[in-house]
């Protein structure tokens, strides 16, 4: 389509400058450059289309970048990136070197906070807003959060608080019924409320409890309705909330009627709409791996219950909500609750499955010491999404798990190397373990045909060989094991390179890491998460406990943070692509030959 306004637009004064009754085209604009560029390099989509007229208008009336905006998680800032400088590139966005799929205070100083996950904008807006009245500076603070982000509790946190102050702050609720999958809880009841009345709302609200200067609900596609509104906030000191209903999807019928597939498509048909067809694979992803294991479980097993922060779908979690709905708890976005949740059901018997994304599961680390591992209950954490996840970036990737879990007394922590083995060890955990586990795995698809095989029992703390060998072992834990196997394969003597799946990081299997030491003067330790605490320094930890006298090379996550880029590309800068380990154990080789 022509974008005649949109292509005069660099930054928000060339908004300014248009014409209010001009805006509607401009958002229509706005809107199918989303589509077509998306449509073509894949993002985040439906979050971004329902807030077009609200970006716009936001920029519109506030002085931006003086007047601070704040987006939570950055799904839905697409708009605000291409209205901010970044049109030209915006088809860079998620790509190596390119920017990034979530505001990002280093990528442009319209990105006032940097987000990925959620319910963060209030508690940064209003420390903003604080630091203005501090410096004596007179801006306004706004911070833009969804009706399943403002369900957390960090996000309550930060409303018991703004509503104590006198900060000039303004919370605009973008009201569209849906995160990812559908908002869920008593707050999700009652905005529905809410909106069933629209302006004949109860006098006292939640909100105006917490002394908040409330308005709305009002309809997030009206420019006109929303530009009016955000200049008579503008005037009203203190802190504000307004309450804006959008459409996720807004503008692509597909992304209206079925806004959980088209929160993050892939590619599709810009024209129709229709996500376009991909190449059929004979291999399953890890998290459907994960989601039939445990409807057959608790076929059998009428103690297993599931649990997960707002991630049904992106967990799987989805099957057991279709033949187990009692026994399936989405709890929203509420990942401290989501583990102490699972810790009393395991104090009475339970057998929670609670599966958190890797990097979910940070924002809830004091409950896995204090109210879990502490008390020594079986819980059995699923982490999804553990090692690189690409494109999502830094945000998302789940590299730090081994390490931050491996610290805990108590915990079991297990790194399946295929499907096989994270079916086996969720059906031995199911019958009690001694103590909580976390079994941690990867984005996307395995690498078996065949997958689906009678259970067995998987012996707590126990390694594996997969190849033997003479001048030199690498040692590997989870899905990494595959690149091991295809650069040990590449090798022209291929026989002097030994392979181990260590399997568990903790405890470690010191019997097996013996007689690894007793027999090579050469180990390489290879895992996808950090060098600074992970399974390379659980294996150099222990050999120097056992005085091992070798040398122990340490490949993974450097001590830096890993931006975006598919995981292929990603894994090469790391050096643990099967290139890299083939280049890094031939080095080695020819040393011991020295």
């Amino acid at each position: 389509m022509q974008n005649k306004l949109l292509e005069n637009i660099k930054f928000p004064k060339d908004v300014r400058d248009i014409s209010i009754t001009e805006l509607p085209l401009l958002a229509k604009e706005l809107r199918g450059f989303i589509i077509d560029v998306v449509a073509a390099k894949e993002g985040h989509l439906g979050a971004s289309l329902g807030v077009v007229e609200l970006t716009i208008a936001l920029h519109y009336v506030f002085d931006t970048p003086e007047d601070l905006l704040v987006w939570d998680v950055g799904h839905q800032a697409y708009g605000h990136k291409i209205l901010t400088g970044r049109k030209d590139i915006f088809h860079t966005n998620r790509q190596l070197g390119g920017i990034s799929g979530f505001p990002k205070r280093s990528e442009s100083e319209y990105d006032t906070f940097g987000v990925g996950h959620s319910s963060t904008s209030i508690s940064a807006a209003l420390g903003m807003a604080i630091a203005s009245q501090l410096k004596g500076e007179a801006k306004h603070h706004v911070a833009v959060i969804g009706d399943a982000s403002i369900a957390s509790g960090m996000a309550f946190e930060a409303l018991n608080h703004a509503g104590d102050t006198n900060a000039n702050l303004l919370v605009i609720l973008n009201d569209n019924a849906i995160g990812i999958d559908p908002s869920v809880g008593a707050l999700k009841d009652y905005l529905t409320r809410m909106k069933s009345f629209r302006n004949d709302v109860e006098q006292h609200n939640i909100f105006e409890a917490l002394n908040f200067d409330y308005s709305g609900p009002i309809d997030g596609h009206n420019l006109e309705e929303l530009i009016a509104e955000l200049h008579r906030l503008k005037q009203i000191e203190g802190p504000k909330f307004l309450h804006v209903i959008t459409t996720k999807g807004k503008g692509l019928k597909q992304a209206e009627q079925d806004q959980v597939k088209y929160h993050a498509p892939g590619k599709f048909d810009k024209i129709s709409g229709d996500v376009l067809p991909k190449e059929e694979s004979k291999f399953t992803k890890f998290q459907d791996v994960f989601g039939k294991t445990i409807v057959a479980l608790a076929e059998h097993n009428k103690r297993v219950v599931g649990i997960t922060p707002a991630m049904l779908t992106g967990s799987s979690l989805k099957f057991m909500l279709e033949k187990f709905p009692e026994r399936t708890f989405d709890v929203g976005i509420a990942e401290q609750h989501a583990v102490t949740l699972a810790a009393g059901m395991a104090a009475e018997g339970l057998v929670p499955f609670c599966n958190i994304y890797s990097t979910f599961l940070q924002r809830a680390y004091d409950q896995v010491i204090h109210d879990v591992a502490l008390q020594n209950l079986p819980v059995i954490f699923c982490l999804d999404r553990a090692g690189l996840v690409g494109e999502d970036g830094a945000t998302h990737h789940g590299v730090f798990d081994l390490a931050y879990l491996r610290c805990i007394p108590n915990l079991i922590v297990f790194a399946p190397r295929n499907e096989i083995e994270l079916r086996n060890i969720m059906y031995t955990a199911q019958f009690g373990l001694e103590h909580p586990i976390a079994i941690r795995y990867p984005r996307g698809k395995g690498q078996l045909e065949t997958w689906e095989l009678p259970f067995t029992k998987i012996d707590i703390g126990k390694g594996a060989c997969l190849k033997e060998g003479e001048d030199l072992a690498v040692l590997s834990v989870g899905t990494i094991a595959n690149n091991v196997s295809e650069a040990i394969e590449n090798l022209n003597n291929k026989d002097s390179v030994a392979h181990y799946d260590m399997r568990f990081v903790k405890p470690l299997d010191k019997a097996l890491l013996n007689t690894i030491f007793e027999k090579f003067k050469t180990i390489v330790t290879v895992e996808d998460g950090t060098v600074k605490g992970g399974f390379g320094s659980a294996v150099l930890e222990y050999a120097a406990e056992a005085d091992y006298k070798g040398t122990i090379k340490v490949l993974g996550m450097p001590d830096d943070f890993i931006h975006h880029g598919t995981i292929h590309q990603l894994q090469e800068l790391c050096g643990i692509d099967s290139l890299s380990i083939k280049t890094t154990i031939i080095k080695l080789k020819n040393s011991l030959k020295n």
